[in-house]
């Protein structure tokens, strides 16, 4: 535990060096060099109070040289979302660790984001579409993409693994078994697939209904959405009087205005708007059919027992890579979390087996 603590440290310092190494955008770059700064200095600050020789600081994990890979073959996008994700989840631990001892709370708690966005703030060198650009990046692209194809992986490696053995434990032949397997395959990539389309298509489309509805107010009643815009300014700590100039200035613009409103008001961000429905389901469909074709490669190519065995191995190893890859996010040991994953797969693929067996039993 000593040492998770620098190693914490250290993996972000690491990201953001690489982060910024990586980053065209100057301004933005030498904000990745400061949080690296500030990461650099909470290392050594742990390895002091641990008296730990700082020149001995432990070097970066293999999680964070996996996410830097990632970002070499994908897009840093990813490691910035993922990044920001730890930092999130570290912040939270922190509050509810004080919450749980009872222990005051004096707002130093706030997390590394937070730090990050007073940097760019008091940059002089930070245009707005720079700030814009670098919150858009953030929202939308990182840490969830490659936790859903973790996820979308686990799901058919599962589903499909669960199905091959319960047919099995009610018939023999590798016909059967593999047919049955295709067809869980498919109807499981399609459910997937559609409730992702469904899922998507339905949030932009409450969305862009909101954000007529919110033009529509704009239009009939700018006097009550000013005070409104107000109101949210005053809440967050803006003084009265320069909470209602600055809500006059931006309805000034009513383009503008409309989209502070939705912002701020309604809490949308237009970015997510963007994304494609029918791509989201299409990688649903992807990544659920990678997992669930490992179950069913040795039906292909052997049959009996020895298909079955094969299944077991290689659905425990893909199992394990997956609990491995999930650390990426949560941190945790490695062994742990590919092992647990490895034990509840085999568990769920042992519960239908036994009741294809039972049912095989009862029909024979």
């Amino acid at each position: 535990m000593r040492n998770k603590s620098i190693q914490t440290e250290i993996d972000a310092c690491y990201l953001y060096r690489k982060l910024a190494e990586n980053e065209k955008d100057e301004a933005i770059a030498n904000i990745f060099r400061q949080m690296e700064s500030i990461e650099h200095g909470h290392a050594e600050a742990f390895a002091r109070k641990m008296n730990l020789p700082a020149e001995n600081l432990i070097q970066p994990s293999w999680r964070a040289k996996t996410l830097n890979l990632i970002g070499k073959i994908f897009s840093y996008d990813y490691v910035l979302g993922a990044l920001m994700d730890t930092e999130k989840s570290l912040s939270n631990a922190i509050l509810k660790t004080k919450e749980k001892q009872n222990l005051e709370i004096t707002g130093t708690e706030t997390n590394h984001v937070k730090i990050l966005w007073s940097i760019i703030e008091k940059d002089n060198h930070v245009s707005g579409a720079q700030h814009a650009k670098f919150e858009s990046r953030h929202r939308t692209v990182g840490g969830n993409a490659i936790r859903a194809a973790v996820l979308g992986g686990n799901d058919g490696l599962v589903s499909v693994f669960s199905l091959v053995m319960g047919v099995a434990g009610v018939a023999t032949d590798n016909k059967t078994i593999l047919l049955a397997g295709i067809a869980g395959l498919l109807a499981g990539a399609l459910s997937m697939a559609l409730g992702e389309w469904i899922s998507v298509k339905s949030s932009q489309e409450l969305y862009e209904n909101q954000m007529a509805i919110e033009m529509e107010e704009l239009e009939t009643n700018p006097e009550g959405e000013q005070h409104e815009l107000a109101l949210i300014y005053m809440a967050k700590g803006i003084p009265e009087a320069q909470s209602h100039e600055m809500a006059s200035e931006i309805m000034k613009d009513k383009t503008h205005a409309h989209e502070v409103l939705v912002k701020e008001e309604l809490g949308i961000n237009p970015d997510e708007l963007k994304g494609s429905a029918t791509e989201a389901a299409f990688y649903s469909f992807l990544l659920f059919s990678f997992g669930g074709i490992i179950p069913l490669l040795p039906f292909i190519f052997s049959s009996g027992f020895q298909a079955m065995a094969w299944c077991v191995a290689l659905s425990a190893i893909g199992l394990f890579l997956i609990g491995a890859a999930i650390t990426l996010f949560t941190g945790k040991n490695l062994w742990y979390s590919g092992f647990r994953m490895v034990v509840f797969g085999l568990l769920a693929a042992s519960l239908t087996f036994g009741i294809g067996r039972l049912i095989g039993v009862a029909i024979s």
